[in-house]
């Protein structure tokens, strides 16, 4: 049956005006009758012909006036489609898995281009995915690149409801309607998605010349000038220098830029931005080329470059040169960092760096510590969680100081590991003591205040100190720390002394502890724990051990180190040997020179202390370069890994997440399986290999 045409709404209502005037002059007619008779009978002719001639508008001239309307309409909508039709931008109707269901001539045109994949918007974009079109909720932008073009493409969802709902209300119910109204609602209408493309491939290719124009500021440093200086004879200095300038500056300008030579090891240099891109392809070859430069000196010259770039202005480049610079330095020098307000890249670093002989460093940091410690009135003194031996010896150092200036002090530690236990239990109140020398997180979190002073040992990365919350309850940190920093920080240390070619933490602690007073004097279990921190991290002087490594263990013998006594404290139980030799044994040697293995857990009270162990037994391979050992406790998957000196592991925990020492490093993995574990580090070390990072 062919539905009945009305009128609705204003326009409708607009129509039905001469009935409701002619209702409105008949009650006329009636009150005028009751006041005078004739005048009542001769308007009565008038309401006649009144009504007569609203009620011939209203029956006739509607037709013609709907008629006139769907004609307007038709045409209307006759424009609409040819304005779609002949839209300046690519537009596309399709449903929500993809398929196209009209489209414009632009679009069209690009079917065309496509090859003839134009029967699914999903099949001519991989990045529109069905997941996208049915999870539409409102107005959604992708970028896309298609036919060597760039585009913003567009995505609305256009409901039917809401289009079925605008029919219906332009359309009266004629007869049959409420079942058609009853079927309609029975069966769900499918949602449309209309589409636009809006080519952004000029203003992007502006946008990267703007980017390309930007000025890059740059600082290189030289690592051991004065080191290099002396190893060659002083007639030879001169040389030796303007070679190495030689090469900076044809590096530099080589890339169109201009250096400066702002103090006898230090440059500052200015390049354009397009330029980034392929001193990261290159890896910073300067690193090499001055480290090359040989005339008879004995010690090559190593530089580190910091690169400051995507800031708001030249002089935030700057300032993020100089904060690259001092990462670089602060990860051991030899190696380039390039920061940004997104991120830090590194590169390089694969030399060993130098140790310094002198102590004037450790000697400043001491005096700036010592008048840190006497503005306060306590100290809380924290590792990093499941502390070692290193961490627990640096904090006890650092309680001894505190207890020679004569300020309270409490020791950070939540959970005593096996590692640690056999020398915490020596620190007892029958051993002069107090009860609260040791004290959780939660309960250091209670005594933080204004007047507390919150040094950090052995760890520079918030998230895996001991109670992260006090780095910001309190305002005063000092931090004192051996490992190469990270792009993670604690950032708002009033004092950092970050050494990484110290050995241990407790080294450093060691040195502090000559220069704080005179007249400190350890006692033989703080001794003890000092020297056992050392040995640890040296695995018993083979790593990273230099001059002032042993005369750090000589001051702590002096003061009553024991070394028969550590043996004695740390002897295992059978079920830790046996499960250090089960790594060992099971071990796979992957690409021909890395070691990797699995520490089994079972019955073990601390598997990454056994996994660390085994790691330093792997080193004594012969052809391996690196050990990696994996182990699981508390549904956390940790790596420790060794190294000699031609791989530097600390670069591959980094990008597993982790960090430490060129030689010694570990991460932690959460939320993945051991084989999935396995499977990263092995990706790690082939994108390693295919960079050139393994010497």
């Amino acid at each position: 049956m062919k539905p009945k045409r009305t009128l609705t709404g204003q326009l409708g209502l607009y129509m039905q005006w001469p009935l409701f005037l002619s209702i409105l002059v008949i009650i006329t007619n009636i009150v005028v009758g009751f006041a005078d008779l004739g005048a009542a009978l001769a308007m009565s002719g008038f309401t006649i012909v009144y009504v007569l001639i609203s009620v011939f508008l209203y029956l006739f001239s509607r037709r013609k006036l709907i008629a006139g309307m769907v004609e307007f309409s038709t045409d209307f909508a006759w424009i609409q489609k040819k304005l779609l039709t002949e839209l300046d931008v690519p537009y596309v109707v399709t449903d929500q898995n993809g398929r196209l269901l009209w489209m414009n001539e632009l679009f069209t045109e690009m079917v065309k281009e496509a090859g003839g994949r134009g029967n699914s918007l999903i099949a001519m974009f991989p990045e529109v995915t069905k997941e996208i079109l049915k999870g539409l909720d409102e107005k959604t932008s992708l970028h896309i690149e298609f036919a060597g073009r760039c585009y913003r493409m567009d995505l609305k969802l256009v409901s039917m409801e809401d289009f079925k709902s605008g029919e219906d209300a332009g359309e009266g119910a004629g007869e049959g309607s409420a079942a058609e109204t009853e079927t309609s609602a029975a069966v769900p209408t499918p949602d449309l998605v209309a589409v636009y493309l809006f080519d952004e491939t000029e203003l992007l290719q502006y946008q990267k010349e703007i980017t390309d124009e930007k000025m890059v500021a740059g600082l290189i440093y030289l690592d051991n000038y004065d080191e290099a200086m002396e190893s060659v004879e002083e007639v030879r200095r001169s040389l030796l220098m303007a070679l190495i300038e030689r090469r900076i500056n044809k590096y530099i300008t080589g890339f169109n830029g201009v250096v400066k030579k702002i103090e006898n090891d230090k440059y500052f240099f200015v390049i354009k931005q397009r330029y980034v891109g392929e001193l990261r392809e290159q890896r910073f070859s300067i690193l090499e080329d001055v480290k090359a430069v040989n005339i008879g000196n004995e010690m090559a010259v190593t530089l580190s470059i910091g690169l400051g770039l995507g800031g708001d202005s030249y002089g935030q480049n700057y300032e993020f040169a100089r904060m690259a610079i001092d990462m670089a330095l602060g990860r051991g020098g030899d190696q380039a960092v390039l920061k940004s307000s997104e991120k830090i890249e590194y590169f390089g670093g694969k030399s060993q760096q130098q140790e310094r002989s002198t102590r004037v460093k450790a000697r400043v940091k001491a005096h700036a510590l010592q008048e840190l410690i006497g503005t306060k009135e306590r100290l809380l003194i924290m590792g990093h969680r499941l502390s070692d031996i290193d961490a627990f010896g640096a904090a006890v150092g650092i309680y001894r100081i505190a207890a020679a200036l004569d300020r309270k002090a409490h020791i950070v530690i939540n959970d005593i590991t096996s590692s640690v236990r056999p020398m915490y239990e020596r620190f007892t109140t029958a051993a002069g003591y107090p009860e609260d020398m040791f004290l959780t997180g939660s309960q250091a979190l209670e005594k933080a205040d204004e007047g507390t002073l919150l040094v950090v040992v052995d760890v520079n990365r918030p998230a895996i100190t001991e109670e992260p919350e006090l780095l910001r309850r309190v305002k005063t940190i000092v931090v004192l720390d051996h490992h190469r920093q990270g792009s993670e920080i604690i950032d708002n240390a009033v004092l950092s002394y970050v050494e990484p070619n110290a050995s241990s933490a407790c080294e450093m602690v060691a040195e502090v502890v000559q220069y704080i007073a005179e007249g400190i004097r350890l006692r033989p279990q703080e001794a003890d724990v000092m020297y056992a921190g050392i040995l640890i991290d040296t695995n018993y002087f083979n790593n990273q051990t230099g001059v002032r490594t042993l005369e750090a263990a000589a001051y702590l013998r002096r003061n009553g180190a024991d070394m028969m006594r550590i043996r004695k404290a740390f002897r295992e139980e059978m079920v830790n040997y046996k499960a250090r030799a089960q790594t060992v044994g099971q071990a796979e040697v992957f690409e021909g020179a890395f070691a990797i293995s699995e520490c089994p857990s079972e019955g073990i009270e601390n598997p990454t202390i056994v996994a660390a162990q085994a790691a330093n037994e792997l080193l004594g391979i012969k052809g391996i370069k690196a050990s990696v050992v994996l182990s699981e406790y508390n549904g956390v998957i940790f790596l420790s890994a060794r190294s000699m000196d031609e791989v530097n592991v600390q670069v591959m925990m980094e990008k597993l997440g982790g960090g430490g020492h060129r030689s010694i490093a570990g991460a932690q993995l959460k939320n993945v399986s051991m084989d999935e574990a396995r499977e990263k580090l092995k990706d790690v070390i082939r994108e390693m290999i295919a960079a050139g990072d393994v010497g």
